[in-house]
């Protein structure tokens, strides 16, 4: 088991909720797919997008300094150039985790969230690993 599968692992057994940057209302992307697969299985998405008002059956946040409550783990689907911002907010927000989707990564990302000592997941995507490690979201 890599360091990051040790990471993955604890990202999914601890956190019931997922807060998606990026979350989509159009079916045919994975930035909609993933998150319901997620919602599927047990957990809870707050999506974040600055043109939507409800995605998933959830109210859809235009920041992440908008969402109302305790933000843990902030998942990304926005291109690796924009995810250095996302990953300032991430710390801004009191997030403890943060995960860039599949084919989505950020040395300058990884730097801010790991100083800021949040868990650091990279070019992974959470609908496979979930899969993988065949879990369901942890109880609330």
């Amino acid at each position: 088991m890599t360091e990051t599968d040790a990471i993955v692992e604890q990202i999914l057994t601890s956190y019931g909720t997922i807060t998606v940057v990026g979350a989509s209302s159009v079916a045919a992307k994975a930035a909609h797919s993933v998150p319901a697969h997620m919602q599927r299985h047990g957990w809870r998405i707050i999506p974040v997008n600055p043109h939507a008002d409800l995605i998933l059956g959830e109210p859809a946040y235009r920041t992440l300094a908008d969402v109302p409550e305790q933000v843990g783990l902030v998942d990304v689907f926005r291109p690796s150039a924009q995810t250095a911002e996302f990953a300032r907010q991430a710390v801004a927000a009191g997030a403890t985790a943060l995960w860039l989707q599949l084919g989505i990564a950020s040395a300058q990302a990884r730097r801010i969230a790991e100083g800021a000592g949040l868990l650091y997941v990279e070019d992974r995507c959470l609908a496979i690993e979930q899969r993988r490690l065949g879990l369901n979201a942890p109880p609330a």
